[in-house]
């Protein structure tokens, strides 16, 4: 396979009989390949599952060639983009019940993906700590906000 990020990828997704094109974009946590198909949902799959895999699969493949890879955002039709805003969107919610009753708020279990756009977007609340904790039963985590201590 390509050395490329964006021709590895497209070379993965042709020999699994996908035609796309694929733009390449900067980010703040990197380099996204925002995929254009026909056939998104299958791409994108259940819960973006089959994404996440997707991007899971690519990563894998970049650092085999290159130990220094950079690690690659995939998305397809900015299905990524629209469950980030989403995503941020519950944890806000959440923080801002952990700010006003002093309770602890428990959101839904994620992958690693979702929990680090979690703990990144909250980081820096000086009254809000986060923390991951295991679902029995599944390999996800759930996150756990809490009022920081004092």
């Amino acid at each position: 396979m390509s050395a490329t990020p964006k021709e590895t990828l497209e070379q993965l997704l042709n020999h699994m009989g996908y035609q796309v094109q694929i733009e390449e974009h900067q980010h703040e946590e990197g380099l996204l390949l925002d995929v254009k198909t026909d056939d998104s949902g299958r791409l994108i799959g259940r819960q973006g599952q089959t994404l996440a895999d997707l991007q899971y699969l690519l990563n894998r493949l970049l650092f085999q060639a290159d130990n220094n890879a950079p690690k690659v955002t995939v998305d397809v039709g900015g299905y990524r983009l629209q469950a980030r805003e989403e995503l941020l969107k519950r944890a806000q919610e959440a923080a801002d019940k952990v700010r006003k009753w002093g309770d602890v708020v428990e959101l839904e279990p994620m992958n690693a993906f979702e929990r680090r756009i979690v703990h990144n977007a909250l980081r820096d609340d000086p009254a809000v700590e986060t923390h991951s904790v295991e679902v029995e039963g599944t390999s996800k985590k759930a996150i756990l906000l809490r009022p920081k201590s004092v």
